[in-house]
């Protein structure tokens, strides 16, 4: 069993971000964040249920039977996946405390969608139903022409329509399970910011508009939320910037979608067998 634990612990997540990486901005945003999405979830569950199957092993198989290195992997299989669960637990109840704190920042009335609250802070972000709320404070909506405010509404109701909330929790939640995927996590929210960009575009039909609107919004400051400032790491917003006014031709780019895939489906094939190899190990043991 020991090449399952190296191919869907080790080398599977490694794999997918090595390959995912590169092609981050030679995919379509919007199909590349769901397509990273499942295979870092694939992933994480195949190293998830791996090394649960390390685990029954460890407690089940008596130590007489196996080699002193195969029993050492087996214990430390036994501590990733404590650590991986008390992480997984962590991020989520992270999700739940961050959804109370966004919906409580404001009395969200139940006949709009769109909530302007009383505040200096530029800010904007959209809150996952039911219902879903877009809320702006009256500082980014003043901070914005009229054309550049309906961009960043357009933008906001995309994140709505593409259940980019779900996408981004579900990548933190592969991340806490698995390490090695945080910066694809990292990635994947960077993809979902530039769909809602690409979105936000095609309503206005003016890139440089709704350009102009990230650039305010990140100079304007940090947010809380998940608006158009979202991705404020250093090199994130040029990025977004950038893909805005020098559009990249994707028709030719969706091979790309691919790579990422293949580990994960791998990763869960391997993780069938390893399941077959465990009930071999236990029947003979036993």
């Amino acid at each position: 069993m020991l090449d399952h634990f190296l191919l869907s612990v080790m080398l599977a997540p490694a794999l997918i971000v090595a390959v995912a990486l590169p092609a981050v901005d030679r995919m379509p945003p919007a199909r590349a964040a769901a397509v990273l999405t499942w295979s870092a979830v694939g992933v994480a569950v195949a190293s998830t249920v791996n090394l649960t199957l390390f685990t029954i092993k460890a407690f089940a198989q008596p130590p007489a039977t196996e080699s002193r290195f195969d029993a050492a992997v087996s214990w430390l299989a036994v501590a990733l996946l404590a650590a991986s669960m008390v992480a997984v637990a962590h991020a989520f109840r992270g999700y739940r405390v961050a959804l109370a704190t966004a919906s409580g920042f404001a009395v969200l009335p139940a006949d709009r969608q769109v909530v302007v609250v009383d505040d200096a802070l530029p800010e904007a972000y959209s809150i996952e139903g039911p219902p879903a709320r877009i809320v702006v404070t009256t500082g980014m909506r003043d901070l914005l022409d009229a054309r550049q405010y309906q961009a960043l509404l357009a933008h906001e109701r995309e994140h709505l329509r593409g259940r980019h909330h779900r996408l981004v929790r579900m990548a933190g939640l592969a991340a806490a399970a698995h390490p090695l995927l945080r910066v694809l996590a990292a990635r994947i929210g960077y993809l979902v910011e530039r769909a809602a960009d690409e979105r936000a575009a095609a309503h206005v039909g003016d890139r440089q508009s709704v350009a102009f609107a990230i650039g305010a919004a990140a100079l304007a400051g940090a947010g809380r939320g998940s608006g158009l400032h979202l991705a404020a790491r250093q090199g994130v917003v040029p990025r977004r910037v950038r893909e805005l006014l020098q559009p990249r031709n994707h028709r030719l780019s969706r091979g790309y979608l691919l790579l990422p895939v293949i580990p994960a489906a791998a990763s869960l094939i391997w993780t069938i067998e390893a399941t077959r190899d465990l009930v071999e190990v236990l029947h003979v043991a036993g």
